[in-house]
């Protein structure tokens, strides 16, 4: 079980942004802007690579959860998406996630 799945599960504690059926979003416990979120699919997939046609609306809708939060949050005209995919520097937790990045 991997980290956030028991974030998910509310096993351990995090800052919630925004949650859904089948997404949540959290912030980064190291942040490396002045807004870091991660989107969190409750799916437990590992990487981007153990990905699956029937994942293709799981993904889809972690790009409209990021823009949402972001024009909540008022940082939609700037801030920065991405995935890591290297388990042995950029993708700590075996868990896909969207980094949400904004230095507003």
């Amino acid at each position: 079980m991997s980290l956030f799945t028991k974030i998910i599960n509310r096993e351990l504690p995090s800052d919630i942004v925004y949650e859904q059926s089948d997404i949540i979003v959290i912030k980064d416990i190291n942040p490396q802007a002045k807004t870091h979120l991660l989107i969190i699919p409750k799916k437990e997939i590992s990487t981007i690579n153990d990905l699956e046609e029937i994942d293709r609306p799981l993904i889809s809708e972690m790009f409209f959860v990021a823009k949402k939060v972001a024009k909540d949050l008022n940082i939609d005209e700037w801030y920065k998406l991405n995935f890591n995919v290297w388990k042995k520097w950029w993708q700590e937790v075996m868990h896909i996630h969207l980094h949400l990045l904004s230095n507003i």
